[in-house]
């Protein structure tokens, strides 16, 4: 299998990060993709990613597999220790429903707020829009502040454990600091949360 990657992306990290929990990250080639440099908008990346998305997991049998989500649902299914999707339907459901809520309500609205705000971003978002950055980051802040509500009686995200629902917030914590935005900094529980993730070795690897 091949991955195709671009450093300090998001969702990028995701995969890598998920495969890093898995202790698979070696059963992947991997080829990094700069963003900022519009690689993966050229005609060969399209083959593989039509709608120039990274990453790109390339299957050994031709099929490419794009949207971080997809991908991690496809390598828990080869790679299923450690679990990290849920073991029956209730544990599922809860994962799927905390790791859609964090990408839904946190995960995009900033990278809205970033994509349409951030200096650096205006070649790709052309042209910026202040409303939608000024809306985007609302919703960010506006869900976090719940969030650490959540963790002040949870240990972990969903289902009481470690899940792909925290390496999600995880990565968009990571992900705030472009905007000098430091959730763990600014919210008791999620700090206390996010310091268990950052001494785990999926983290630190």
């Amino acid at each position: 299998m091949k991955l195709y990657h671009s450093p300090k992306a998001p969702n990028p990290e995701r995969v890598t990060l998920f495969l890093k929990a898995k202790g698979k990250l070696d059963a992947v080639e991997i080829e990094e993709i700069s963003i900022m440099q519009q690689e993966h908008k050229s005609e060969d990346y399209r083959k593989l990613s039509p709608f120039a998305q990274v990453p790109v997991l390339v299957l050994e049998d031709g099929t490419c597999l794009t949207e971080s989500r997809a991908i991690c649902t496809y390598l828990e299914g080869i790679f299923p220790e450690p679990n990290l999707m849920g073991a029956d339907a209730k544990e599922k459901a809860l994962i799927e429903m905390w790791d859609r809520r964090v990408e839904l309500m946190f995960f995009m609205p900033f990278a809205a707020w970033f994509r349409n705000s951030h200096p650096a971003m205006a070649a790709l978002e052309d042209p910026q829009c202040e409303v939608t950055a000024q809306k985007s980051e609302r919703s960010a802040r506006s869900f976090v502040k719940r969030l650490d509500g959540h963790l002040a009686e949870n240990d972990f995200i969903a289902a009481g454990r470690f899940s792909i629902a925290d390496i999600t917030a995880y990565v968009a914590c990571g992900f705030a600091g472009v905007m000098k935005w430091q959730p763990h900094e600014e919210f008791e529980h999620i700090g206390r949360w996010h310091k268990r993730l950052s001494d785990m070795s999926f983290a630190s690897a």
